[in-house]
């Protein structure tokens, strides 16, 4: 049977998308959905441990985001450059270039039609200067991109941290704020190397995440990047032709062992997030039921063909109309009782996307 995209269309009033996060974190509402039986209750995010219970393993995604979008100029014209780095590329080398430790980036860029081979970009903010050279042209905006800081200056990297902007999704029709920076990102936040969040994440505080443990509730982390391919919208009607782009993630040993121990004594794996689903999928489970620790890139498409081998509880954000992180949560859940559960949001005008409310599947 031929699943379509636009089966997972729904009606979502613009006003339910969340522009900016709650005062404080934490202070999102939940919707309880269980599996086996499509019951719904409303609830609050700071009262997630009543709804998860002793022996549980949380796996989170302890990725960071790291301010990929530079602003600046064209040199010598002067004219407006905008660039959102995806992905350093490693080992990439010019031995003809005499620049003292630059970095070469993968990159989206605009004014992509003036942004040829040879180009030169300024970024610069607070006395601070990163210059770009654009070195090669690719599909649908891409660049590769050779980056250095002033010289004598500090490091690339901490230049970048510096002058950079946090990359809000699309649909967040404002610019980036200083409180994004820690908004946008989660309170285990480690590794970085995201364009953007791991959102189902960002409602977890220091305090919940105290009660439980207390509660006998096992957390573990791994991580995987983020990257720009999370809002590649799918194109195609036939939900099978879609394709995923690649993400780097890391499943250490400790982990690995965590999930081993969970699936062979029987307790609930609950994952946060999309991102955290499609690494523990990816995952190889031996014969003998061991979890094995993993290390590369996945490009794994969750949709409702998909049996689920690691995962028993989802806590996730609500996703925009027929995208791949809809298909995804249906895939899970079935896709009547998704779309039903997504009626009750909007009926209930819980607030959508990025830095919206919440949603717990068990």
């Amino acid at each position: 049977m031929t699943v379509r995209t636009s089966d997972f269309d729904f009606d979502l009033p613009d006003e339910l998308i969340a522009q900016r996060p709650p005062v404080e974190r934490g202070q999102s509402r939940l919707l309880v959905l269980s599996r086996q039986t499509g019951a719904i209750e409303h609830s609050s995010f700071a009262r997630v441990t009543d709804h998860l219970r002793p022996g549980d393993l949380l796996v989170v995604n302890d990725t960071r985001v790291f301010p990929a979008r530079l602003v600046g100029h064209r040199v010598p014209s002067g004219g407006a450059v905008e660039c959102l780095l995806l992905r350093r590329l490693p080992g990439h080398s010019d031995p003809e270039s005499r620049i003292p430790n630059p970095e070469y980036w993968e990159a989206l860029m605009h004014p992509g039609q003036k942004l040829k081979p040879g180009a030169r970009v300024l970024f610069e903010r607070d006395d601070l200067h990163v210059h770009g050279e654009v070195l090669a042209r690719h599909f649908q905006g891409r660049r590769t991109i050779r980056l250095w800081a002033e010289s004598g200056g500090m490091a690339l990297a901490d230049a970048i941290e510096q002058i950079g902007h946090i990359p809000l999704p699309p649909y967040i029709a404002r610019p980036d704020e200083a409180s994004d920076r820690a908004r946008y990102q989660t309170v285990y936040a480690r590794e970085a190397g995201s364009v953007a969040a791991p959102t189902a994440g960002l409602h977890f505080t220091d305090r919940v995440l105290d009660e439980l443990r207390t509660r006998g509730v096992e957390r573990v982390s791994l991580t995987l990047h983020v990257g720009y391919g999370t809002f590649k919208p799918v194109r195609v009607e036939n939900v099978d032709e879609h394709e995923v782009d690649p993400e780097f993630y890391t499943v250490p040993a400790s982990t690995a062992e965590a999930l081993t121990n969970a699936l062979q004594t029987g307790r609930r794996i609950i994952a946060v997030g999309t991102t955290t689903t499609r690494a523990l999928e990816s995952l190889t489970v031996d014969a003998s039921g061991r979890v094995q620790p993993a290390a590369g890139s996945t490009s794994l498409f969750i949709h409702p063909s998909h049996r689920f081998r690691v995962v028993q509880g989802l806590i996730t954000n609500f996703h925009l109309p027929r995208s791949s992180l809809l298909m995804l949560v249906a895939a899970f859940v079935g896709r009547e009782q998704i779309l039903a559960a997504y009626r009750e949001a909007v009926a209930h005008e819980y607030r959508f996307y990025s830095y919206g409310d919440a949603m717990l599947i068990v």
